[in-house]
């Protein structure tokens, strides 16, 4: 999978419309758009599926008021209708084959870098040049992002399955447990009956005796 800008996009501006690309390699049933904030947290934005329609998560039933999203052959495209600061941030693709996850790697969309250099007049020694940290440089934080991200992913298609798989152990374990408490009441009836057949016919068994041994 790979992401990138549609067009010669570089740094997104505000108010700007910016659209991203998703190129898909193997068979899929759609694609999901997250966000990665600065702080390293992930936003769920839509689904597309493989037929082009979108559930976004501003609005189940409807469309979105920030983005579009759509599929063109095998690019399925998000749109930002007018960037501002909350949409800043690491965007990714990930898509669902064959019971396998696939992310894409990290589209970074952020504003360009300012860079205020420091006065040239006499000034005091503790004043130095202020230069803000370009958010698109890789990081330790970034990083841990990811792995975090990825970990997200992982254990939600893997506790699911299994979850289900685990109720399905419970019901069996139930319907075992009546099946058992049936066949014992059973078992223990037709203990009773021939109880009962024996008492009897041992307390018939004197009346038999011919009179002439009596």
């Amino acid at each position: 999978m790979r992401i990138r800008f549609h067009g010669s996009i570089t740094h997104p501006r505000v108010g700007q419309q910016l659209e991203l690309q998703c190129e898909t390699t193997k068979e899929d049933t759609g694609v999901s758009w997250v966000r990665q904030d600065k702080g390293g947290t992930l936003h769920f934005i839509v689904f597309t599926s493989f037929l082009s329609k979108s559930t976004f998560a501003e609005n189940l039933r409807g469309a979105s008021t920030r983005f579009e999203a759509r599929k063109d052959s095998k690019f399925y495209q998000l749109v930002v209708k007018s960037f501002t600061t909350q949409d800043e941030g690491n965007y990714f693709c990930l898509m669902n084959s064959n019971q396998e996850l696939y992310f894409s790697p990290g589209q970074p969309a952020f504003f360009p870098v300012t860079t205020t250099a420091a006065s040239t007049t006499a000034a005091p020694s503790n004043q130095h040049s202020i230069t803000q940290r370009d958010p698109c440089l890789k990081s330790p934080d970034s990083e841990t992002g990811k792995e975090k991200e990825l970990n997200f992913a992982c254990d939600f298609f893997i506790w699911i399955p299994l979850s289900g798989t685990c109720l399905l152990l419970l019901i069996a374990l139930a319907i075992t447990i009546v099946m058992c408490q049936r066949t014992r009441r059973r078992r223990c009836r037709c203990r009773r009956l021939a109880l009962s057949n024996s008492s009897r016919e041992a307390d018939a068994a004197p009346d038999d005796i011919p009179e002439e041994q009596q």
